[in-house]
């Protein structure tokens, strides 16, 4: 089992945060724009337990779908997803938000598998390397979204 865990503080407050996140076409604002990703599932998406969610997109040249399940639904503290079906073996998300300071806390846990064991395990610092780079990209975004947010208005 790998583990991914990113931690990002935000000047603004827990329900605001949880509200981006809780709007699944964010998630297109937040994924970098050479994965082409792009959601299959129909407006409007509610999020909410058992929510399925599917999503396309591409990797290296190879396109290929995801489909996801909210498993939990904690507003605003936390949420789940976990892959139906796609590119990992396993692929389980956790969505935490702590208040903290006027500001939020947003933890990402993302525990996950890859195919193809033992053979799979041979692309896993390269699979490591491309969550990393993905999940910091999507920090740049969301400090830049919320830092943004957050600077009271010239007028």
């Amino acid at each position: 089992m790998h583990v991914l865990k990113k931690t990002i503080e935000v000047p603004a407050p827990r329900e605001e945060v949880f509200s981006f996140f809780a709007d699944a076409w964010n998630l297109e604002r937040i994924t970098p724009a050479e994965l082409n990703f792009n959601i299959i599932t129909k407006r409007p998406i509610e999020l909410k337990k058992g929510a399925i969610i599917e999503y396309q997109l591409g990797l290296f040249g190879l396109k290929f779908g995801w489909l996801t399940r909210i498993s939990e639904w904690n507003p605003p503290g936390s949420f789940v997803d976990e892959q139906l079906k796609g590119p990992y073996k396993y692929w389980h998300h956790t969505h935490r938000f702590t208040e903290e300071k006027g500001g939020t806390i947003i933890e990402d846990e993302v525990r996950y598998k890859l195919p193809f064991y033992p053979l799979g395990e041979l692309a896993g610092p390269i699979v490591a390397l491309q969550l990393g780079r993905i999940f910091n990209y999507r920090e740049k975004i969301i400090r830049q979204i919320f830092d943004k947010e957050s600077q009271p208005s010239a007028g």
